[in-house]
């Protein structure tokens, strides 16, 4: 791996193990990361995904190691930056992807559903951001970045209301979070993806996927690549003065208002 945006950077990549095709975000962050000189902690709670994303790293050049854990649990990040100050001296990196989605309007939303987006989405990117900023302070600061989405800022393409309530926490996490940490030379940014196809919906028949890219002005469908490049932007020093924002990766839709996107729904092959 020849590049070095992130040389002599340390990253921990949340939610590394949505390798296969097609790629989540996870999985291309951290083979991004790895391709730009970062040492990464590659965490989640598969061992077999998160050591096909090792692997391919290791093919590429890069350096990486595993670290399982539910990050829904304290303890589990506790551990999981101990880790990281044992094995690599410190944290540069935090890049928060874990997330579960959850359908239906609020109407239609059991207690169970609600308990599992708060903890997967939200929870567990606070307590991985809880316990990584001490460290990343005694690194001399870096860059957190929390994966949202364009459904936490707009009602989304499909009633999803527990999945759009947490990305908006997050949204929310990532500002208060670039305020208060600042002074620790923290920066705090959110990415907000829109309709790309990934593993997280691998699942949406040609139809869905179709109606999806002709929405976007620029027409065509994005990926876990895209996200991935402006996170690398994100980690680097070339963000250095950028914190508390937003980012949308969504081929310019929250520009637009629906009626401004009609025509390219109606008229796009």
């Amino acid at each position: 791996m020849g590049n070095s945006r992130l040389a002599g950077k340390i990253a921990i990549v949340a939610g590394a193990g949505s390798s296969g095709e097609p790629a989540g975000t996870g999985y291309a962050a951290a083979m991004l990361f790895a391709q730009e000189g970062a040492k990464i902690l590659l965490v989640d709670n598969n061992r077999e995904r998160v050591q096909r994303t090792q692997q391919n790293i290791a093919e590429a050049g890069g350096l990486s190691s595993i670290f399982l854990a539910d990050v829904t649990q304290e303890d589990a990040c506790i551990a999981m930056m101990d880790a990281c100050r044992e094995r690599y001296g410190g944290l540069h990196i935090l890049f928060n992807n874990v997330a579960t989605y959850g359908s239906g309007k609020i109407t239609d939303v059991s207690d169970a559903q609600i308990d599992a987006a708060l903890a997967i989405n939200l929870k567990s990117m606070m307590l991985t951001c809880k316990h990584a900023v001490p460290l990343m302070a005694a690194s001399g600061g870096g860059s957190i970045i929390n994966i949202a989405s364009i459904d936490g800022l707009r009602a989304g393409f499909s009633a999803n209301v527990s999945y759009a309530v947490t990305k908006a926490g997050a949204i929310q996490l990532s500002r208060v979070m670039a305020v208060h940490h600042g002074p620790d030379n923290i920066r705090v940014n959110a990415i907000a993806p829109g309709h790309i196809h990934g593993a997280f919906v691998r699942h949406l028949d040609e139809n869905t996927r179709s109606l999806r890219r002709k929405a976007g002005p620029l027409g065509s469908e994005g990926n876990a690549w895209d996200v991935a490049w402006a996170a690398v932007f994100l980690a680097s020093d070339e963000a250095r003065w950028i914190s508390g924002v937003v980012l949308p990766v969504d081929a310019g839709l929250l520009a637009a208002t629906p009626l401004a996107v009609l025509a390219n729904i109606l008229d796009r092959p």
